[in-house]
């Protein structure tokens, strides 16, 4: 009998997922600070307070060291918005294709 968290064959194939449009970037979640907020390590060097919109929430639950895709703000750079979050098997791919790497723990 296999774990749950096991990746199954078929999961270890590369499947299709969201990469950046225009603006957004990839960031690793340092730290929960309640009330929607958290802390991000973004891939281009900068750490920046995020928001997680109201669609997101209580749809999708983030936690620390997850990988999420943010939109920072174009008139405050220090703050963003949370686009996505990938699950623990595409953040591993998008760790072994090297996408993530600059940011990874």
């Amino acid at each position: 009998m296999s774990n749950q968290d096991d990746p199954t064959e078929e999961e270890l194939q590369r499947k299709k997922l969201r990469m950046p449009k225009d603006g957004e970037v990839f960031a690793v979640v340092s730290d929960m600070l309640g009330a929607n907020r958290i802390q991000v390590r973004c891939a281009d060097s900068v750490e920046r307070l995020a928001r997680i919109p109201g669609k997101m929430r209580k749809r999708v639950w983030i936690r620390q060291d997850d990988v999420v895709l943010v939109r920072p703000w174009e008139w405050q750079d220090s703050k963003a918005d949370v686009v996505w979050r990938y699950d623990r098997h595409d953040a591993d791919q998008l760790r072994r294709e090297g996408t993530i790497e600059s940011i990874s723990n």
